[in-house]
């Protein structure tokens, strides 16, 4: 075990109350304050970004189709690079509450990234995430947690409010083009676009379903964020109807084909199970 996991109690329950879970099943996401405490990020933090930075250094694209570079610096799969912060993104703690947010009994991980965003980095514009997973199952949940202080001018994140529930809204993947079709429906809709200003160790988690973007990064510090993607225990792969989803299921579910149960080396239970 390491020194990290040994200090710090990462299975520790996070007091999620009722009212939050069902507030996050109407609306799609919720910010949940303090998830992680100050001393586990003041360890874990140098850790994740400085395997960012190599990764950046390298110019590794990790057999990602499309280049976000001028959005984010992002690199996948932490856990698989690092003894030190396997139980930091693997946390039960964090599994816990997603499974908890959801309303299922056990979770597994789809994986993790890392995502910097440096000042001036563009906005990202609006998508939803499960466009890219071949996850048959509505139970997908991402936590977006903030490692330093994320104001609205630093990148922070704005949700659609209800449209994961909302069949109006086109699949496409991340684009310039979504942003109009997307900013369009949503203007119509007149769909409320909350934001947050997030503390290092809050978080939101956000279902893979809903219409999600995130601002530029007009600020003169680096964003810094680790999101960990989860979806309930029990789930099969889907017969991929595109190309994201065919690599996506090559990359992250190696070995397995459409119908089987989604859970391979890389697809560890969380929580539960």
């Amino acid at each position: 075990m390491t020194s990290g996991a040994m200090r710090f109690n990462l299975a520790r329950p996070y007091p999620l109350g009722s009212e939050q879970s069902a507030a996050y099943r109407r609306d799609g996401h919720i910010l949940l304050h303090g998830v992680a405490t100050p001393e586990e990020i003041g360890h874990y933090r140098p850790i994740i970004t400085g395997i960012v930075d190599d990764v950046a250094r390298r110019r590794d694209r990790q057999k990602r189709l499309d280049d976000y570079s001028a959005m984010f610096t992002q690199v996948t799969n932490v856990w698989r690079m690092s003894e030190e912060a396997k139980p930091f993104v693997l946390a039960e703690r964090f599994g816990r509450i997603a499974a908890d947010l959801m309303g299922v009994t056990g979770v597994r991980l789809y994986h993790d990234q890392a995502l910097i965003k440096e000042p001036g980095g563009k906005p990202t514009p609006w998508h939803q995430d499960h466009y890219y997973w071949p996850l048959a199952t509505e139970h997908t949940i991402t936590m977006w947690l903030a490692l330093v202080e994320i104001p609205p001018e630093m990148g922070s994140m704005s949700f659609a409010t209800g449209s994961h529930r909302n069949a109006a809204f086109p699949q496409m993947p991340i684009s310039d083009r979504s942003q109009e079709v997307f900013e369009g429906l949503i203007r119509e809709g007149r769909t409320p676009t909350p934001h947050y200003s997030l503390k290092a160790g809050d978080a939101t988690f956000h279902s893979g379903d809903i219409l999600h973007c995130a601002h530029g990064n007009s600020g003169t510090r680096r964003r810094e964020v680790l999101t960990v993607i989860y979806y309930a225990d029990g789930t099969r792969i889907m017969e991929p109807d595109h190309e994201h989803r065919r690599v996506d299921m090559g990359v992250f579910h190696p070995g397995l084909t459409p119908g089987d149960l989604a859970a391979s080396e890389l697809n560890p239970i969380v929580f539960g199970g």
